[in-house]
Parts: C-alpha cells; structure tokens; sequence
C-alpha cells in the first residue's frame, strides 16, 4: 500500500513526532553503551593458536602490540567454498576502519574455522587488507560459542548469544554449525581479559551505528 499523500505541514507535524521518538532512541543507546562498558570482565587463561599470515600465532601475537583486540567471528566453515554473504557485507567495511580503531589502540582481526588458505584466495578475491586468522584445529571458536558440535546438538547443551538451547530446525545434525559474533579482549598481567561478546544482529547494528 503506497504512503499517503499530506500537505507540507501534514508531513512536518508527523516528522517532529517521530523526531521526539528518535532522540529518545539515542538516549537509551547512550545508556546501554555505558552500560556495556560497565559489564565486569573474565579473564581467559587457556592458550590458544593461529595460522596468520605471518605463521603461526598466539591470541598475544593477534593483539600487534595494542591493549586491546576487537576479534570478529567470520562464518568461513572448513567445508565453505566462500565467506557467508552477511559476514562479507559487514566486513567490506573493515578496512576503512581498522585504522581508525589502531588509533585508539584497538587492533581488529576476523577469526574463521577454515584453513589459512582458503582464508588468504576469499580475502584476495573480496580485496581485503584487515588481518584474518584460521583457528582451524584449535578450540577457540567452540570455546567462545560461535561453533557448536554434532554432540552439542543432539544433547541441545549449547547456546548462542546467550540462549540456550539454539538450534536451526532446518538443518540436519550431520554438520557442524559455525557463527558469527565479535569479542573484546584487553591485555592483562600475564593473561588476557574478555570484555564483552555479542551476536551478529548486534554487531551488524554497532557498524551501523558507530556504537
């Protein structure tokens, strides 16, 4: 059904309501975003490894010497043939902000399941420059719920942006499921620290945003 047609002032009367409702919106996402900054932190005692490609690496080695590491989960399964379509969109725009983000000593690396290899030919297809690691054959993505085994999901022991269980009924339990979401770690004393984690919804959001 096409929009109504109204007089310049009709449209301006229903504009300034909405206008009201907009600015309540950005007052309420300033609140959640220094509510976030709030959250208490964890810190993250197991080791973890990385083909980068520079070798193999340490989630230290993936901060670049920054104190803080704003990690993306990149949908990029060992068996994939390309990247997820949401993931590529959302990470066209990484390379014009990373630089920004190393600034405010922020490094920002994508993370995927697949191997190095596959990783590198999609990046250089796609003209990407951000840095992308393989955490294949590594427990990171598991660890951080972005990647559920066939175990997990025929218990219905797993979640995902903190529900539980989470499942896709379309899917059949003969695979693996991968995610995207994003993690903050900051650098500790001898360990690092995880600072907040979300779903991809809301990092799509944030992008949007600025937040």
């Amino acid at each position: 059904m096409p929009n109504r047609i109204v007089t310049r002032d009709e449209w301006l009367a229903a504009r300034i309501d909405l206008l009201k409702e907009e600015k309540e919106l950005t007052r309420r996402s300033d609140e959640l975003a220094r509510r976030r900054q709030a959250l208490p932190w964890v810190t993250v005692e197991k080791q973890y490894r990385f083909d980068t490609d520079e070798g193999v690496a340490s989630l230290t080695d993936l901060f670049r010497g920054r104190s803080q590491l704003l990690i993306y989960h990149f949908m990029f399964g060992p068996d994939y043939t390309a990247g997820c379509p949401s993931c590529s969109a959302i990470a066209d725009g990484f390379n014009g902000f990373v630089v920004h983000l190393a600034h405010h000593d922020v490094t920002l690396a994508a993370v995927s399941r697949a191997p190095l290899a596959a990783l590198q030919a999609y990046k250089k297809r796609m003209g990407w420059t951000f840095p992308w690691a393989s955490c294949f054959g590594s427990d990171f993505n598991f660890d951080f719920g972005v990647s559920i085994t066939l175990q997990q999901q025929r218990a219905g022991a797993f979640e995902y942006n903190y529900r539980c269980p989470y499942y896709k009924p379309h899917l059949p339990l003969t695979r693996r499921i991968w995610q995207a979401g994003a993690i903050v770690l900051a650098k500790g004393v001898r360990r690092w620290i995880h600072l907040y984690c979300l779903g991809v919804p809301r990092v799509a959001a944030m992008k949007s945003s600025g937040a």
